[in-house]
C-alpha cells in the first residue's frame, strides 16, 4: 500500500491536481486577507500563487506544476499567519513566508529551465534570495505606512531605535528561514524529485 501511494504522489497528473488543490487555498487566503483588511498580506499570497501559476501559464500546460509538497511548504505559512492570534506567529509565518518564496523560485528554475543547481549553491541561492526578499518586504511596509497612514514598520510608541533593531532582527531571522529552506531545496537538487512529475515536453533545451 505504501509503495501505490508513494507511485500515486509521484504520478504527474496527481501531482498537478493537489498542486491546483493548494493553489486554491492561497487564493482562498487572499479573499480571506482582504475580508479582515490585511491588503499586504493578501497581496503576498497572491504572489505565492502567482509563482506557482507561471509555468502552467507560460508553457500553456495544466500538468507544468510544481510539486505539490513544495507548493504546500510554501503556503503554510501564509495560511497560518491568516489565522495567526499572536504576534510572534505572524512574525514567525512572515520570515517562512518570505523563505518559501525564495524556494518557489529556486524550484522553478531547477524544474522548468535549463538551469541546474548544485546542492551547495541551492542554499546559497535560496539564502540570498530571501534576504533580498526580505529586504523588498520591509520597503514595502515602510512604504505603506508613509503614504497609507498604517504602522507594519513604523510604529509611534516605538522609537527609532527599537524600529531599527527590530527590522534587524527580522533579516537575521528571514536569513535563517531562508538557510532552512535551501537546504530543503538541495535535498530535492540532490533526489531530482519534481522533474519526474513535469510533462517532458514542457522541460526546455534551451
Amino acid at each position: 500500500m505504501n509503495r501505490d501511494v508513494t507511485a500515486l504522489l509521484r504520478d504527474r497528473r496527481a501531482n498537478a491536481l493537489l498542486a491546483w488543490l493548494v493553489v486554491a487555498l492561497l487564493l482562498t487566503v487572499v479573499a480571506g486577507s482582504v475580508v479582515k483588511g490585511e491588503l499586504l498580506w493578501a497581496a503576498f499570497a497572491a504572489a505565492v500563487a502567482a509563482l506557482a501559476l507561471l509555468p502552467p501559464i507560460l508553457l500553456l500546460n495544466r500538468h507544468a506544476m510544481l510539486p505539490w509538497e513544495i507548493l504546500l511548504l510554501a503556503a503554510l505559512p501564509v495560511i497560518g499567519r491568516l489565522f495567526a492570534t499572536l504576534s510572534v506567529t505572524g512574525n514567525l509565518a512572515t520570515y517562512l513566508s518570505v523563505a518559501a518564496i525564495a524556494l518557489i523560485v529556486a524550484v522553478e528554475l531547477h524544474v522548468f529551465t535549463p538551469v541546474r543547481m548544485t546542492p551547495r549553491f541551492a542554499v546559497v541561492f535560496v539564502a540570498v534570495t530571501t534576504m533580498a526578499t526580505a529586504g523588498v518586504w520591509a520597503v514595502v511596509r515602510w512604504v505603506a505606512d508613509q503614504t497609507l497612514g498604517t504602522t507594519f514598520l513604523l510604529d509611534p510608541a516605538l522609537t527609532e531605535h527599537a524600529i531599527e533593531e527590530a527590522v534587524m532582527w527580522e533579516f537575521v531571522a528571514s536569513t535563517i528561514a531562508g538557510v532552512g529552506a535551501g537546504i530543503v531545496f538541495a535535498y530535492y537538487v540532490r533526489r531530482e524529485l519534481g522533474t519526474t512529475r513535469v510533462p517532458e515536453e514542457v522541460q526546455p533545451e534551451l
